[in-house]
């Protein structure tokens, strides 16, 4: 049997792979550097307890996955899949944008609402994620390709929880906002890639 990462030159499987590593990555530089942010320099944003804001925070990311998964998931199988993860990371640009002016001006509220809402397209993108690669993969193909886009996220949350931090510790407001910005825009580059993916089900009603 071949290696996997064979995979990693086909047009099927590289731009989709690219593009949820960017946005595993991007996820993590923002909230490692949210709540770092917040645990050390608290006191020139808010008058919040630091501990409070480290606890809270993570459920503001993970609770668009209760709130919106089963509806996200709905859509994975009325629409092309390719077109939803191209219009989720067009919306990573606006909620980075936001993120980025809320790093910038030092803004709570606008940060935690970009958290929410960064929450929210990881919840559009990930029925995707994981109904993209049965279409593409062949069936001996599909062990390898799950395997990499598994190690890929795992490698991203690291490095994306480092990043994050080090932003933190060793440059500017500006600069943690040019870095998601940069990656949120990467991210939509290398979506334009990925092959159309037919809907299975295109006359699905939604069940809101």
């Amino acid at each position: 049997m071949s290696s996997q990462f064979h995979l990693l030159k086909e047009g099927r499987f590289r731009p989709f792979f690219l593009t949820q590593l960017l946005g595993a990555l991007n996820d993590n530089v923002f909230k490692t550097a949210l709540i770092t942010l917040l645990t050390f320099r608290a006191g020139s944003i808010t008058d919040l307890s630091p501990a409070l804001l480290a606890t809270v925070l993570p459920g503001v990311f993970i609770l668009p996955f209760f709130l919106f998964s089963a509806t996200c998931g709905q859509l994975a199988d009325k629409y092309d899949r390719a077109m939803l993860a191209r219009l989720s990371k067009l919306l990573e640009i606006v909620v980075m944008a936001l993120g980025a002016w809320g790093f910038v001006a030092g803004n709570l509220p606008a940060l935690v609402l970009a958290l929410f809402l960064m929450g929210t397209q990881s919840t559009l993108f990930g029925p995707v994620k994981y109904a993209y690669l049965p279409q593409h993969l062949h069936d001996g193909e599909l062990v390898g390709g799950n395997g990499l886009v598994e190690s890929g996220t795992f490698i991203a949350i690291l490095g994306g929880q480092i990043l994050g931090a080090w932003l933190v510790g060793n440059t500017s407001a500006g600069a943690i906002a040019l870095v998601v910005l940069a990656l949120a825009v990467i991210g939509w580059w290398t979506s334009r890639g990925i092959p159309l993916s037919p809907a299975p089900e295109p006359a699905m009603r939604l069940d809101w």
